[in-house]
């Protein structure tokens, strides 16, 4: 998508504080953080959301995942613990509709569920 904000951070028309790229994925510090450690890890490939995803991006969001465990590791989360988090459509509060994970750690973030 042209003017996807995240399209547009993935082909580096805005920079971004990068902390990990390849060919299909862009991890990147949010610039607006809810914890000390929040990072936005994104397809390049423009996908809205997870009920856009086809069979042959299977991969590709297994990657994901991985990368965020790998970068919760190098950010020192992996002991104390971290969430990793996509939001899907408008009521659950997504704002940019090109997939996302949000990777907060750095400090207790309570109970989700109250």
């Amino acid at each position: 998508m042209e003017n996807c904000i995240f399209c547009r951070i993935a082909r580096g028309e805005i920079p971004a504080a990068a902390v990990y790229e390849d060919e299909e994925i862009l991890a990147f510090k949010d610039i607006s953080p809810k914890a000390p450690v929040h990072i936005l890890l994104i397809p390049k490939k423009h996908i809205s959301g997870l009920s856009d995803m086809e069979e042959g991006d299977a991969a590709l969001f297994g990657r994901l995942n991985f990368l965020a465990a790998q970068i919760a590791r190098e950010q020192g989360l992996a002991e104390s613990g971290y969430r990793l988090i996509t939001n899907c459509g408008r009521d659950s509060g997504q704002e940019v509709f090109h997939i996302h994970y949000h990777l907060l750690g750095g400090c207790f973030l309570g109970s989700f569920w109250g």
